[in-house]
């Protein structure tokens, strides 16, 4: 049975954004209408705007109809709405704290909360020191014993390895690491989760998943869409920052790690430093990775403009809306087998998959003209849109002759399971309310992911410009050339 929440308050600190209307909000109501909320729950917004209960009520049930995954029923959100409130306040004045801790004290006694608070912090990672501080002097960090107090921390998590230790040190001066949790979506989705059960619960793919069987593993994240009107927060972040220290290297670590001991959260993150810790980036770098700048080209069917074009960016721009880093794994497991890492916008589809490719057959009993259309045995494992896991491999092709091509086994989620997954967003939202950190990156995840990414960064930084690619296309020619030095192509989702 799935556990439910016990008696608790979210306070959401930047609830005008369009995390918390589109993903944040809906998520608490589906958590509601799934019988996940305690009817102790309440909800508390905090933001600039002058507002009453009643209007950031309406904010939420705007949000909740618009954009909730579960059908919309009055008596769940006539529930819920009764614990929503909100407090107008700026980050910098202690009284909007103060009035904060009386809205809380005020909830526990009038809904039952319990003192049980979290706080989501949906905001610019350079407001966190001042919440955090403000968190702290207003008493809301510290709790009796019986009571628990967390803090959620959306990425990005600092700038480099410098900025996330300094971080990480502000917020860990405040909430201990056990009440940190820090928000990578892509861990709540699941076929991400999916990659344990494939890996330990199977003895059919253990036994191939190394060195001796695998060739490359390919981990992709791409997106069709461009960066129109998002100039504040991207221009200067880039998607290597955006992307790759977050998401990649975390499906990197989930698809390298060892057998855990179990499933505890201490376990898994266990093997995950441990992966971390044995991951660099391969050298030399011009030849190992590749950055690009989406320009003009045709998307969907309509011409769209580039990334210098769009609005919010500087005509000279340096960053980076395509990035392709090679990992080297240096464990027994994985050693001489490069993980290649890709992430971009504008690219030929919205997809994200980790691709294990394995080694070529020797092919003896075959001649040349028999094997030509035969590709490499492949494991894919579809993380988004469409998710699902296809095995790719060589079957005869029907006739007198002995011809051998790609076929594929493919396995869909929507197809096997009548219950539709939850949003990533519900199922991390309930783990934060339960305590339960699994799927949350720690201090160690975080600065060696860091660690991996900064070489690459600083060598961008001082070797020019981005090169150019095309929108609709898959990247700049220098990332096939990367693949090409090494006598490897990218899959083509």
């Amino acid at each position: 049975m799935p556990r439910i929440a016990g008696p608790c308050a979210v306070v959401i600190f930047g609830v005008t954004g369009d995390l918390a209307r589109k993903k944040l909000m809906p998520a608490i109501y589906d958590l509601a209408n799934r019988g996940l909320l305690p009817p102790s729950f309440a909800l508390i917004g905090f933001a600039r705007r002058d507002w009453a209960d009643e209007d950031f009520g309406k904010v939420v049930y705007d949000a909740v109809k618009q954009h909730a995954r579960t059908p919309f029923r009055q008596e769940v959100w006539d529930r819920l709405a009764e614990g929503i409130r909100f407090v107008q306040g700026t980050f910098d004045d202690e009284s909007s704290f103060e009035r904060l801790k009386a809205t809380l004290d005020k909830l526990d006694q009038e809904r039952g909360t319990g003192g049980n608070h979290a706080f989501y912090l949906s905001i610019p990672p350079n407001a966190f020191p001042v919440v955090c501080e403000q968190l702290s002097k207003s008493g809301l960090a510290d709790k009796p014993e019986g009571c628990w107090s967390r803090v959620v921390i959306e990425k990005p998590f600092g700038h480099d390895l410098k900025s996330a230790e300094a971080l990480n040190g502000v917020v860990n001066g405040v909430f201990p690491e056990a009440s940190v949790f820090r928000i990578d979506h892509y861990l709540g989705k699941e076929t991400v989760q999916n990659i344990l059960a494939l890996r330990f619960a199977n003895e059919l793919f253990e036994p191939v998943w190394n060195s001796h069987y695998v060739d490359s593993v390919q981990i992709t994240m791409a997106e069709d869409i461009g960066l129109g009107g998002r100039g504040g927060y991207y221009d200067g972040v880039g998607a290597a920052r955006d992307v790759i220290q977050n998401h990649l290297l975390q499906l990197l670590a989930l698809t390298a790690m060892e057998e855990p001991v179990s499933f505890s959260p201490s376990e898994l993150q266990a093997e995950k430093i441990k992966v971390l810790s044995a991951s660099t980036l391969a050298e030399p770098l011009d030849e190992t990775t590749s950055r690009g700048q989406y320009t003009a080209g045709w998307q969907g069917g309509e011409r769209v403009v580039g990334l210098l074009e769009e609005e919010g960016f500087s005509t000279t721009s340096t960053t980076e809306t395509f990035a392709a880093i090679t990992v080297d794994v240096d464990t027994r497991r994985w050693a001489g087998v490069p993980f290649y890492l890709r992430t971009g916008k504008r690219l030929g589809r919205r997809v994200t998959e980790i691709a294990l490719i394995f080694k070529r057959a020797p092919h003896l009993p075959f001649d040349a003209t028999m094997t030509e259309e035969l590709g490499q045995n492949a494991l894919v494992i579809r993380v988004q849109p469409d998710e699902g896991i296809t095995l790719r491999f060589g079957s005869k092709v029907p006739g007198n002759a002995m011809e051998v091509r790609d076929v594929s086994m493919d396995f869909s989620y929507g197809s096997a399971f009548a219950e539709e997954s939850p949003e990533a967003y519900e199922r991390l939202i309930l783990d934060v309310l339960l305590g339960e950190p699994s799927l949350f990156p720690v201090n160690a995840e975080v600065e060696l992911a860091w660690k991996i990414l900064d070489p690459a960064l600083e060598y961008w930084a001082s070797h020019g410009k981005p090169d150019p690619y095309e929108s609709g296309g898959w990247g700049p020619d220098s990332a096939f050339e990367m693949m090409n030095r090494t006598g490897r192509a990218w899959r083509r989702p």
